[in-house]
Protein backbone atom coordinates (compact mmCIF):
# COMPACT_ATOMS: atom_id res chain seq x y z
CA UNK A 1 0.00 0.00 0.00
CA UNK A 2 2.79 2.12 0.60
CA UNK A 3 3.83 2.27 -2.71
CA UNK A 4 0.33 3.09 -4.30
CA UNK A 5 0.97 6.45 -4.42
CA UNK A 6 4.42 6.42 -6.50
CA UNK A 7 3.38 3.47 -8.87
CA UNK A 8 0.08 5.79 -9.82
CA UNK A 9 2.24 8.98 -10.30
CA UNK A 10 4.54 6.76 -12.41
CA UNK A 11 1.52 5.79 -14.56
CA UNK A 12 0.31 9.51 -14.74
CA UNK A 13 3.39 10.26 -15.73
CA UNK A 14 4.16 7.51 -18.62
CA UNK A 15 0.66 8.78 -20.09
CA UNK A 16 1.48 12.18 -20.00
CA UNK A 17 5.18 12.04 -21.51
CA UNK A 18 3.53 9.58 -24.48
CA UNK A 19 1.05 11.22 -25.21
CA UNK A 20 2.42 14.57 -26.17
CA UNK A 21 5.43 12.88 -26.87
CA UNK A 22 3.13 11.42 -29.99
CA UNK A 23 1.58 14.43 -30.72
CA UNK A 24 4.82 16.46 -30.84
CA UNK A 25 5.84 14.19 -33.51
CA UNK A 26 3.03 14.53 -35.50
CA UNK A 27 3.62 18.62 -35.47
CA UNK A 28 7.14 17.80 -36.04
CA UNK A 29 5.92 15.68 -39.51
CA UNK A 30 3.82 18.01 -40.18
CA UNK A 31 5.96 20.76 -40.56
CA UNK A 32 8.02 19.08 -42.67
CA UNK A 33 5.64 18.22 -45.34
CA UNK A 34 6.70 21.60 -46.75
CA UNK A 35 9.40 21.85 -49.19
CA UNK A 36 12.63 22.37 -48.23
CA UNK A 37 14.47 25.64 -47.71
CA UNK A 38 18.04 26.36 -46.47
CA UNK A 39 17.69 29.28 -43.30
CA UNK A 40 21.03 27.96 -41.66
CA UNK A 41 23.28 30.90 -42.86
CA UNK A 42 24.78 33.66 -40.30
CA UNK A 43 24.04 31.29 -37.04
CA UNK A 44 25.48 34.12 -34.79
CA UNK A 45 22.78 36.55 -35.56
CA UNK A 46 20.17 33.83 -35.86
CA UNK A 47 20.88 33.64 -31.86
CA UNK A 48 21.17 36.97 -31.45
CA UNK A 49 17.34 36.47 -32.64
CA UNK A 50 16.56 34.02 -30.82
CA UNK A 51 17.93 35.57 -27.51
CA UNK A 52 15.97 39.40 -28.00
CA UNK A 53 12.70 38.29 -29.75
CA UNK A 54 11.93 35.11 -28.42
CA UNK A 55 13.14 34.68 -24.78
CA UNK A 56 13.47 38.71 -24.21
CA UNK A 57 10.40 39.34 -26.56
CA UNK A 58 12.18 42.88 -27.87
CA UNK A 59 8.86 43.46 -30.25
CA UNK A 60 6.84 43.57 -27.15
CA UNK A 61 8.24 46.54 -25.94
CA UNK A 62 6.45 49.09 -28.17
CA UNK A 63 3.70 48.94 -25.98
CA UNK A 64 6.43 48.70 -22.45
CA UNK A 65 3.39 48.11 -19.62
CA UNK A 66 2.10 45.12 -21.71
CA UNK A 67 5.21 44.01 -22.27
CA UNK A 68 6.27 43.75 -18.74
CA UNK A 69 2.89 41.78 -17.51
CA UNK A 70 3.04 39.14 -20.90
CA UNK A 71 7.38 38.80 -19.37
CA UNK A 72 6.58 38.35 -15.61
CA UNK A 73 3.53 35.70 -17.14
CA UNK A 74 5.70 34.09 -19.36
CA UNK A 75 9.05 33.90 -17.45
CA UNK A 76 7.02 33.03 -13.95
CA UNK A 77 5.59 29.91 -15.42
CA UNK A 78 8.27 28.86 -17.17
CA UNK A 79 10.61 29.05 -13.91
CA UNK A 80 7.93 28.10 -11.17
CA UNK A 81 8.14 25.35 -13.38
CA UNK A 82 11.75 24.31 -12.19
CA UNK A 83 9.94 23.35 -8.99
CA UNK A 84 8.06 20.91 -11.05
CA UNK A 85 11.34 18.23 -11.52
CA UNK A 86 11.34 18.66 -7.62
CA UNK A 87 7.57 17.34 -7.46
CA UNK A 88 8.32 15.18 -10.10
CA UNK A 89 11.16 13.39 -8.18
CA UNK A 90 9.28 13.44 -5.06
CA UNK A 91 6.27 11.35 -6.67
CA UNK A 92 8.86 9.13 -8.20
CA UNK A 93 10.75 8.20 -4.89
CA UNK A 94 7.82 8.82 -1.73
CA UNK A 95 9.71 11.38 -0.33
CA UNK A 96 8.46 15.10 0.37
CA UNK A 97 10.56 18.31 -0.69
CA UNK A 98 13.62 16.58 -1.66
CA UNK A 99 15.58 19.29 -3.00
CA UNK A 100 14.94 21.01 0.78
CA UNK A 101 17.42 18.19 2.23
CA UNK A 102 20.07 18.35 -0.56
CA UNK A 103 20.50 22.04 -0.87
CA UNK A 104 21.15 24.80 1.76
CA UNK A 105 18.18 25.99 3.58
CA UNK A 106 18.73 29.44 2.57
CA UNK A 107 19.17 29.12 -0.69
CA UNK A 108 16.37 26.67 -0.68
CA UNK A 109 13.70 29.63 0.78
CA UNK A 110 15.33 32.06 -1.42
CA UNK A 111 14.39 29.80 -4.56
CA UNK A 112 10.42 29.10 -3.24
CA UNK A 113 10.37 32.86 -2.33
CA UNK A 114 11.19 33.54 -5.54
CA UNK A 115 9.03 31.36 -7.39
CA UNK A 116 5.97 32.44 -4.87
CA UNK A 117 6.59 36.02 -6.02
CA UNK A 118 6.46 34.89 -9.45
CA UNK A 119 3.46 33.15 -8.80
CA UNK A 120 1.67 36.26 -7.65
CA UNK A 121 3.00 38.17 -10.75
CA UNK A 122 1.20 35.80 -12.53
CA UNK A 123 -1.72 35.79 -10.92
CA UNK A 124 -2.16 39.32 -10.79
CA UNK A 125 -1.36 39.81 -14.91
CA UNK A 126 -3.21 36.70 -15.98
CA UNK A 127 -6.06 38.46 -14.21
CA UNK A 128 -5.59 41.64 -15.83
CA UNK A 129 -5.33 39.96 -19.47
CA UNK A 130 -8.54 38.33 -18.72
CA UNK A 131 -9.87 41.71 -17.92
CA UNK A 132 -8.25 43.09 -21.17
CA UNK A 133 -9.75 40.25 -23.65
CA UNK A 134 -13.72 39.87 -21.92
CA UNK A 135 -14.34 43.37 -20.12
CA UNK A 136 -12.01 46.02 -22.09
CA UNK A 137 -12.74 44.20 -24.85
CA UNK A 138 -9.30 45.46 -27.26
CA UNK A 139 -10.61 45.57 -30.80
CA UNK A 140 -8.02 42.78 -31.89
CA UNK A 141 -9.67 40.15 -29.09
CA UNK A 142 -12.85 40.80 -30.50
CA UNK A 143 -12.92 40.10 -33.85
CA UNK A 144 -14.25 37.77 -36.14
CA UNK A 145 -11.10 35.29 -36.44
CA UNK A 146 -11.45 35.07 -32.99
CA UNK A 147 -15.23 33.70 -32.27
CA UNK A 148 -15.60 30.07 -31.10
CA UNK A 149 -12.75 28.10 -30.05
CA UNK A 150 -9.64 30.91 -30.53
CA UNK A 151 -11.30 32.56 -28.26
CA UNK A 152 -11.90 30.12 -25.83
CA UNK A 153 -8.88 28.55 -25.99
CA UNK A 154 -7.39 32.24 -24.79
CA UNK A 155 -9.45 32.05 -21.47
CA UNK A 156 -9.01 28.66 -20.64
CA UNK A 157 -5.14 29.33 -20.77
CA UNK A 158 -5.42 32.26 -18.62
CA UNK A 159 -7.89 30.89 -16.15
CA UNK A 160 -5.47 27.49 -16.01
CA UNK A 161 -2.42 29.87 -15.02
CA UNK A 162 -4.11 31.09 -12.25
CA UNK A 163 -5.65 27.93 -10.81
CA UNK A 164 -1.65 26.14 -11.16
CA UNK A 165 -0.44 29.25 -9.31
CA UNK A 166 -3.15 29.26 -6.46
CA UNK A 167 -2.41 25.63 -5.99
CA UNK A 168 0.97 25.96 -5.86
CA UNK A 169 0.71 28.85 -3.34
CA UNK A 170 -2.08 26.91 -1.18
CA UNK A 171 0.26 24.14 -0.72
CA UNK A 172 2.94 25.73 0.71
CA UNK A 173 0.93 27.77 2.99
CA UNK A 174 -0.83 24.31 4.34
CA UNK A 175 2.65 22.69 4.56
CA UNK A 176 4.58 25.12 6.43
CA UNK A 177 1.93 25.29 8.46
CA UNK A 178 2.26 21.43 8.97
CA UNK A 179 5.84 21.92 9.41
CA UNK A 180 4.85 24.28 12.16
CA UNK A 181 2.91 21.57 14.04
CA UNK A 182 5.75 19.07 13.61
CA UNK A 183 3.78 16.32 11.22
CA UNK A 184 4.67 13.50 10.35
CA UNK A 185 6.94 13.77 7.00
CA UNK A 186 6.74 17.35 6.67
CA UNK A 187 8.80 18.06 9.65
CA UNK A 188 11.59 16.13 8.08
CA UNK A 189 12.87 19.04 6.17
CA UNK A 190 11.85 22.27 7.88
CA UNK A 191 12.37 24.97 5.62
CA UNK A 192 10.06 27.92 7.52
CA UNK A 193 7.58 30.01 6.13
CA UNK A 194 7.82 31.75 2.43
CA UNK A 195 6.42 35.29 1.74
CA UNK A 196 3.51 35.36 0.13
CA UNK A 197 1.93 31.84 1.07
CA UNK A 198 2.44 32.24 5.10
CA UNK A 199 -0.30 35.26 4.40
CA UNK A 200 -2.67 32.75 3.77
CA UNK A 201 -1.88 30.73 7.20
CA UNK A 202 -5.02 33.00 8.97
CA UNK A 203 -7.42 30.72 6.45
CA UNK A 204 -6.37 27.43 7.51
CA UNK A 205 -5.29 27.97 10.95
CA UNK A 206 -8.31 26.81 12.83
CA UNK A 207 -8.27 23.46 10.78
CA UNK A 208 -6.94 19.99 12.25
CA UNK A 209 -3.85 18.18 11.06
CA UNK A 210 -5.51 15.87 8.96
CA UNK A 211 -7.43 18.28 7.31
CA UNK A 212 -4.52 20.12 6.20
CA UNK A 213 -3.04 16.81 5.12
CA UNK A 214 -5.73 16.08 3.15
CA UNK A 215 -6.02 19.64 1.23
CA UNK A 216 -1.99 19.67 1.25
CA UNK A 217 -2.34 16.44 -0.75
CA UNK A 218 -4.96 17.34 -2.85
CA UNK A 219 -3.14 20.24 -3.94
CA UNK A 220 -0.04 18.20 -4.59
CA UNK A 221 -1.77 16.35 -7.35
CA UNK A 222 -4.20 18.55 -8.65
CA UNK A 223 -0.95 21.23 -9.03
CA UNK A 224 1.16 18.11 -11.02
CA UNK A 225 -2.14 16.68 -12.82
CA UNK A 226 -2.60 20.30 -13.69
CA UNK A 227 1.10 20.72 -15.37
CA UNK A 228 1.01 17.49 -17.28
CA UNK A 229 -2.50 18.42 -18.73
CA UNK A 230 -1.42 21.56 -19.61
CA UNK A 231 1.46 20.29 -21.40
CA UNK A 232 -0.89 17.92 -23.52
CA UNK A 233 -3.19 20.98 -24.18
CA UNK A 234 -0.42 23.56 -25.60
CA UNK A 235 0.04 20.69 -28.96
CA UNK A 236 -3.73 21.79 -29.65
CA UNK A 237 -3.29 25.42 -28.47
CA UNK A 238 -2.15 28.89 -30.06
CA UNK A 239 0.13 28.55 -26.67
CA UNK A 240 2.14 26.09 -28.67
CA UNK A 241 3.94 29.53 -29.25
CA UNK A 242 5.63 28.57 -25.86
CA UNK A 243 8.13 25.89 -27.08
CA UNK A 244 7.95 27.13 -31.32
CA UNK A 245 8.79 31.18 -30.37
CA UNK A 246 12.84 30.06 -30.19
CA UNK A 247 13.13 27.84 -33.36
CA UNK A 248 10.94 30.09 -35.00
CA UNK A 249 13.13 33.55 -34.19
CA UNK A 250 16.35 31.34 -34.60
CA UNK A 251 14.92 30.26 -37.94
CA UNK A 252 13.62 34.10 -39.16
CA UNK A 253 14.17 35.52 -42.67
CA UNK A 254 17.71 38.17 -42.68
CA UNK A 255 16.56 39.66 -45.52
CA UNK A 256 15.49 43.32 -45.48
CA UNK A 257 11.55 43.45 -45.04
CA UNK A 258 10.24 44.11 -48.08
CA UNK A 259 12.60 41.95 -50.18
CA UNK A 260 9.98 39.25 -51.92
CA UNK A 261 12.10 36.38 -53.06
CA UNK A 262 11.80 35.88 -56.73
CA UNK A 263 11.27 32.49 -58.06
CA UNK A 264 14.35 31.26 -60.24
CA UNK A 265 12.61 29.25 -62.85
CA UNK A 266 10.88 32.42 -63.84
CA UNK A 267 14.09 34.56 -64.19
CA UNK A 268 15.80 31.91 -66.10
CA UNK A 269 13.15 31.76 -69.01
CA UNK A 270 13.47 35.44 -69.62
CA UNK A 271 17.07 34.55 -69.42
CA UNK A 272 16.94 32.20 -72.15
CA UNK A 273 14.46 34.41 -73.82
CA UNK A 274 16.80 36.92 -73.90
CA UNK A 275 19.50 35.03 -74.49
CA UNK A 276 18.42 31.74 -75.87
CA UNK A 277 22.04 30.31 -76.20
CA UNK A 278 22.27 30.15 -72.65
CA UNK A 279 19.17 28.08 -72.33
CA UNK A 280 19.94 24.37 -71.17
CA UNK A 281 19.04 21.86 -74.26
CA UNK A 282 17.73 19.33 -71.38
CA UNK A 283 15.69 22.43 -69.48
CA UNK A 284 12.17 21.35 -68.14
CA UNK A 285 9.76 23.71 -66.78
CA UNK A 286 8.93 23.69 -63.17
CA UNK A 287 5.40 21.62 -62.23
CA UNK A 288 3.88 24.81 -60.70
CA UNK A 289 3.90 27.90 -59.74
CA UNK A 290 3.82 29.33 -56.22
CA UNK A 291 1.34 27.55 -53.71
CA UNK A 292 -1.95 25.96 -53.46
CA UNK A 293 -1.77 23.95 -51.01
CA UNK A 294 0.35 23.64 -47.67
CA UNK A 295 2.78 20.96 -49.42
CA UNK A 296 3.70 23.91 -51.83
CA UNK A 297 4.48 26.39 -48.76
CA UNK A 298 7.77 25.72 -47.25
CA UNK A 299 8.63 23.99 -44.06
CA UNK A 300 9.47 27.40 -42.15
CA UNK A 301 5.98 28.82 -43.78
CA UNK A 302 3.97 25.72 -41.81
CA UNK A 303 6.56 26.46 -38.68
CA UNK A 304 4.98 30.08 -38.68
CA UNK A 305 1.62 28.66 -38.81
CA UNK A 306 2.16 26.37 -35.73
CA UNK A 307 4.05 29.32 -34.05
CA UNK A 308 1.33 32.07 -34.28
CA UNK A 309 0.25 33.36 -30.94
CA UNK A 310 -3.52 34.87 -32.48
CA UNK A 311 -2.47 38.46 -30.27
CA UNK A 312 -3.84 40.02 -33.48
CA UNK A 313 -1.00 42.60 -33.47
CA UNK A 314 -0.30 42.08 -37.55
CA UNK A 315 -4.36 42.47 -37.91
CA UNK A 316 -4.39 45.71 -36.29
CA UNK A 317 -1.64 46.98 -38.31
CA UNK A 318 -2.77 45.91 -41.68
CA UNK A 319 -4.36 48.77 -43.73
CA UNK A 320 -6.50 46.62 -45.54
CA UNK A 321 -7.81 44.95 -42.82
CA UNK A 322 -8.54 48.87 -41.27
CA UNK A 323 -10.40 50.03 -44.16
CA UNK A 324 -12.76 46.74 -43.21
CA UNK A 325 -11.08 44.69 -46.36
CA UNK A 326 -11.96 40.88 -45.63
CA UNK A 327 -8.02 40.15 -45.24
CA UNK A 328 -6.32 39.54 -41.80
CA UNK A 329 -2.80 38.18 -41.74
CA UNK A 330 -3.86 36.52 -38.46
CA UNK A 331 -6.38 34.36 -40.10
CA UNK A 332 -4.12 33.72 -42.55
CA UNK A 333 -2.23 32.19 -40.38
CA UNK A 334 -4.92 30.06 -38.44
CA UNK A 335 -6.46 29.16 -41.57
CA UNK A 336 -3.17 27.88 -42.59
CA UNK A 337 -2.79 25.82 -39.59
CA UNK A 338 -6.02 24.43 -39.74
CA UNK A 339 -5.79 23.06 -43.20
CA UNK A 340 -2.30 21.22 -41.49
CA UNK A 341 -3.93 19.62 -39.06
CA UNK A 342 -6.45 18.30 -41.53
CA UNK A 343 -3.72 17.21 -43.51
CA UNK A 344 -2.40 15.40 -40.32
CA UNK A 345 -5.48 14.04 -39.60
CA UNK A 346 -5.67 12.42 -43.14
CA UNK A 347 -1.96 11.01 -42.90
CA UNK A 348 -3.19 9.57 -38.93
CA UNK A 349 -6.04 7.83 -40.99
CA UNK A 350 -4.63 6.72 -43.78
CA UNK A 351 -0.95 6.25 -43.16
CA UNK A 352 0.06 8.44 -46.05
CA UNK A 353 -1.85 11.83 -47.90
CA UNK A 354 -5.02 10.82 -49.96
CA UNK A 355 -6.46 13.67 -51.81
CA UNK A 356 -9.46 14.99 -50.07
CA UNK A 357 -10.80 17.67 -53.03
CA UNK A 358 -9.34 20.52 -50.53
CA UNK A 359 -6.61 22.95 -50.68
CA UNK A 360 -5.45 25.72 -48.58
CA UNK A 361 -6.29 28.33 -51.76
CA UNK A 362 -10.13 28.99 -52.11
CA UNK A 363 -11.39 25.75 -49.47
CA UNK A 364 -9.45 27.75 -46.57
CA UNK A 365 -7.98 31.38 -48.16
CA UNK A 366 -10.46 33.44 -50.12
CA UNK A 367 -9.11 35.19 -53.67
CA UNK A 368 -10.61 38.47 -52.09
CA UNK A 369 -8.65 38.09 -48.92
CA UNK A 370 -5.42 38.01 -51.26
CA UNK A 371 -5.63 40.25 -53.47
CA UNK A 372 -6.89 43.37 -50.85
CA UNK A 373 -2.92 42.63 -49.12
CA UNK A 374 -0.43 45.39 -50.61
CA UNK A 375 2.25 44.15 -49.19
CA UNK A 376 3.44 46.62 -47.07
CA UNK A 377 5.20 44.67 -44.53
CA UNK A 378 3.00 46.07 -41.60
CA UNK A 379 1.99 42.42 -40.54
CA UNK A 380 5.71 40.81 -40.44
CA UNK A 381 7.27 44.13 -38.93
CA UNK A 382 4.39 44.01 -36.14
CA UNK A 383 4.68 39.97 -35.08
CA UNK A 384 6.58 39.29 -32.00
CA UNK A 385 7.93 36.06 -32.58
CA UNK A 386 9.28 36.54 -36.52
CA UNK A 387 6.17 35.15 -38.37
CA UNK A 388 5.24 36.10 -41.95
CA UNK A 389 1.57 36.12 -43.15
CA UNK A 390 3.28 38.00 -46.24
CA UNK A 391 4.90 35.12 -47.74
CA UNK A 392 2.19 32.90 -47.85
CA UNK A 393 0.25 35.13 -49.79
CA UNK A 394 2.83 35.81 -52.10
CA UNK A 395 3.19 32.37 -52.83
CA UNK A 396 -0.94 31.94 -53.06
CA UNK A 397 -1.38 34.56 -55.15
CA UNK A 398 1.61 33.76 -57.35
CA UNK A 399 -0.63 30.17 -57.79
CA UNK A 400 -3.84 32.33 -58.17
CA UNK A 401 -2.07 34.68 -61.19
CA UNK A 402 0.26 32.41 -62.72
CA UNK A 403 -1.84 28.41 -62.63
CA UNK A 404 -4.98 30.04 -63.00
CA UNK A 405 -4.57 33.19 -64.80
CA UNK A 406 -7.15 34.25 -62.30
CA UNK A 407 -6.06 38.46 -61.79
CA UNK A 408 -8.41 41.15 -62.00
CA UNK A 409 -8.87 43.17 -65.34
CA UNK A 410 -6.61 46.47 -64.02
CA UNK A 411 -3.80 43.96 -62.75
CA UNK A 412 -3.93 42.26 -66.37
CA UNK A 413 -3.69 45.38 -68.02
CA UNK A 414 -0.65 46.51 -65.17
CA UNK A 415 1.28 42.71 -66.84
CA UNK A 416 0.69 43.87 -70.57
CA UNK A 417 1.80 47.05 -70.34
CA UNK A 418 5.31 45.41 -68.17
CA UNK A 419 4.96 42.83 -70.97
CA UNK A 420 4.93 44.98 -74.19
CA UNK A 421 6.33 48.58 -72.60
CA UNK A 422 8.72 47.46 -70.05
CA UNK A 423 6.83 49.66 -67.63
CA UNK A 424 2.80 49.56 -66.06
CA UNK A 425 2.24 52.43 -67.99
CA UNK A 426 0.83 52.03 -71.53
CA UNK A 427 3.29 54.46 -73.33
CA UNK A 428 5.91 53.42 -75.85
CA UNK A 429 9.28 52.89 -74.64
CA UNK A 430 10.59 55.55 -77.21
CA UNK A 431 8.14 58.06 -75.94
CA UNK A 432 9.43 57.57 -72.48
CA UNK A 433 11.16 61.28 -72.51
CA UNK A 434 8.92 62.78 -74.21
CA UNK A 435 7.76 64.76 -70.83
CA UNK A 436 11.35 66.43 -70.61
CA UNK A 437 11.17 67.93 -74.20
CA UNK A 438 9.52 71.21 -73.66
CA UNK A 439 12.04 71.73 -70.32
Amino acid sequence: MHYIPQILFLVLSAVAVYLFAKKAGEIRRNILLGKDEDLSDNKSLRWKNLMLLALGQKKMFKNPLVAVMHLVVYAGFIIINIEVLEIVLDGLLGKHRLFAGLIPQGLYAFLINFFEVLAVGVIVFCAAFLCRRNIIKLRRFISKDLNGWPRSDANYILATEIILMSLFLTMNAVDTLLQSRGVGHYAENPTGNFVFSSLLHPLFAGMGSGSLEAIERTCWWLHIAGIFAFLNYLPYSKHLHIMLAFPNAYFARLEPQGKIKNMPAIQNEVLYAMQPELAPTDATPPASFGAKDVFDLSWKNLLDAYSCTECGRCSAACPANLTGKLLSPRAIMMKTRDRLEEVGRNINLNKTFEADNKSLLHDYITVEELRACTTCNACVEECPVSISPLDIIVELRRNLIMEESNAPQEWNSTFSNIENNFAPWKFSPDERDKWAVEM
